[in-house]
C-alpha cells in the first residue's frame, strides 16, 4: 500500500518581538520572546520522533520581511537536525517574509526546498517509489490580493498531489485578505491534501480532501488563545488521516470566575488562587486573563482591592521564579449591580435620557481616537473586538450608576 506521513506547520513568525509586553518581568518577557524558537524546536523533535518523511511550512515563517540574522541561523539549523535525519522540507514564504525583502539572507541544507515567487511543483520520492507533488509558490511582494489559487494546475504521475497556499479563506474572517481563494477553489484541484497557512486559528475546512489551517504553533498575544501546534499528517491509498501536536511553549487563556457567593476578599482570593492553580500545565508557561463576574456591589472594600491593582499583585506574587508559571496579566471585574430601570424612570426623566443614549450608544471609535493616535499607547494597544466594545459599554454604565446611586 502506497502512504506518506508528514508534518504540516505554518506561521512560524519567528523572532516576534512580543510587542506591549515589556512590563511583564524579565524572566517571563525572556520566556516568551524565545517561545517561537522553542515552538519550532518543539515541532522539529515531534518530526523526528514520528519519522515523517517531510516536512511542509506554510508561509510566515520569521515575523517581518528583515529576517534577522539570529532567526535564519536558529531556523537553518533546524532544518539541519532534520535533514539528519533524513527528513526533506518544503517551505513557502507569505506575506510577512516575502521574497521581496532586501534583508540579507544565509544559506541552507540541502534537504530544504523554498518554492519561488510562482507556483511550481516539487517532487519527493520515497524509497518504495512512491512519489509525491507538491504545489506552491512564495509571495513575491507583501501585498498579494490576486487569486493565486487560479495558477495552480495538477500534473501526471503522483500518487499523492499536496497544495501549500498562504491565503485567505473567503469569507471566514478579515484576517489580511491575501491570496484569497473559496474551498470550492481547493477542491476542484483534486490534490489530496491542502496545507494552508495565514489564519492563526486552527481550523480544517474540509475532510474531502483534509483542507488544514494548522494555526500558528506559539500564541504571541491574548487574541491567540490555547492550545498552539501543528498536524500530523498520514495519507494513504484507502484514506487520510490528520492529528494535532501540541508545540507552544507559552499558552495565552482565560477564564471567568463568577463571584456571587464571594462574600468577602479571602473568599475571592481563594477562588482566584484555584482556578489558577487549574490552568497550570507542567513545563509550559501560562499568561492568564481573569474576568470576575457578578461580583455583589456591596463589597465596596473587596472592590476597590481590586480596582487598586492589591489582588492583581497578589496573584502574581509567587509567579515570577516559577517555570510552570500562570501569570496574571489581566484582571477585570464585573458588579452584579440590580437596577430597577422602571422604578429609576418613574424617580426622573434624566433616567430615561440616560439608559436611551446607553443604548444607542454604539460607537466608540470617536472617544476612543485620541488614544489609538498616541504614538506610544497605541504600540501597546490592539484592535477593540465588538464584544469588548460591548464590555466597555457596560462597565461604564455600571460604574455611572454606582456612582450616581451611592450619591
Amino acid at each position: 500500500m502506497k502512504q506518506v506521513k508528514f508534518l504540516h506547520t505554518a506561521d512560524l513568525h519567528l523572532d516576534s518581538p512580543m510587542v506591549g509586553l515589556r512590563h511583564l518581568p524579565k524572566a517571563i518577557f525572556h520566556r516568551l520572546q524565545e517561545s517561537t524558537f522553542k515552538a519550532l524546536s518543539n515541532i522539529t523533535d515531534t518530526a523526528i520522533k514520528q519519522e515523517v518523511d517531510f516536512v511542509v511550512i506554510a508561509g510566515d515563517l520569521y515575523d517581518s520581511e528583515d529576517r534577522s540574522i539570529r532567526a535564519q541561523a536558529f531556523f537553518r539549523n533546524e532544518m539541519a537536525r532534520l535533514g539528519e535525519k533524513g527528513i526533506k522540507v518544503f517551505a513557502i514564504h507569505g506575506n510577512h517574509d516575502h521574497l521581496g525583502s532586501r534583508s540579507i539572507t544565509i544559506d541552507f541544507p540541502d534537504n530544504v526546498h523554498f518554492f519561488n515567487d510562482q507556483v511550481e511543483t516539487a517532487v519527493f520520492s520515497k524509497d518504495d517509489g512512491t512519489l509525491v507533488h507538491l504545489y506552491g509558490f512564495s509571495y513575491p511582494e507583501r501585498h498579494v490580493m490576486e487569486r493565486w489559487i487560479e495558477k495552480y494546475k495538477k500534473s501526471d504521475g503522483a500518487d499523492f498531489h499536496i497544495g501549500l497556499l498562504h491565503g485567505h479563506f473567503e469569507g471566514a474572517s478579515d484576517h489580511g485578505k491575501y491570496a484569497p481563494f473559496r474551498l470550492g477553489d481547493l477542491i476542484g484541484k483534486g490534490y489530496d491534501y491542502w496545507a494552508l497557512g495565514h489564519i492563526h486559528k486552527r481550523a480544517v475546512l474540509s475532510e474531502q480532501p483534509y483542507t488544514v489551517y494548522p494555526g500558528n504553533p506559539q500564541g504571541r498575544n491574548r487574541k491567540e488563545l490555547g492550545d498552539k501546534g501543528a498536524a500530523i499528517v498520514q495519507l494513504t491509498d484507502t484514506g487520510s488521516e490528520v492529528s494535532f501536536i501540541e508545540s507552544a511553549d507559552v499558552i495565552w487563556d482565560e477564564l471567568v470566575i463568577d463571584a456571587q457567593e464571594a462574600v468577602g476578599f479571602n473568599i475571592l482570593y481563594d477562588q482566584c488562587l484555584a482556578a489558577i492553580d487549574g490552568k497550570r500545565t507542567e513545563g509550559k508557561g501560562v499568561l492568564l486573563d481573569i474576568h470576575i463576574e457578578r461580583l455583589n456591589s456591596n463589597l465596596t472594600d473587596v472592590i476597590d482591592k481590586i480596582a487598586s491593582g492589591e489582588l492583581l499583585e497578589l496573584l502574581q506574587e509567587n509567579e515570577k521564579e516559577e517555570d510552570s508559571f500562570v501569570w496574571v496579566h489581566r484582571l477585570r471585574f464585573s458588579e452584579e449591580l440590580v437596577i430597577d430601570r422602571g422604578n429609576l424612570i418613574k424617580q426622573s426623566d434624566f433616567y430615561e435620557e440616560l439608559f436611551r443614549t446607553i443604548e444607542q450608544y454604539g460607537d466608540l471609535n470617536e472617544p476612543l481616537s485620541p488614544l489609538f493616535r498616541h504614538s506610544q499607547a497605541r504600540r501597546h494597544l490592539d484592535v477593540l473586538s465588538e464584544n469588548e466594545k460591548e464590555q466597555l459599554i457596560k462597565d461604564a454604565e455600571h460604574l455611572l450608576l454606582r456612582q450616581m446611586l451611592e450619591k
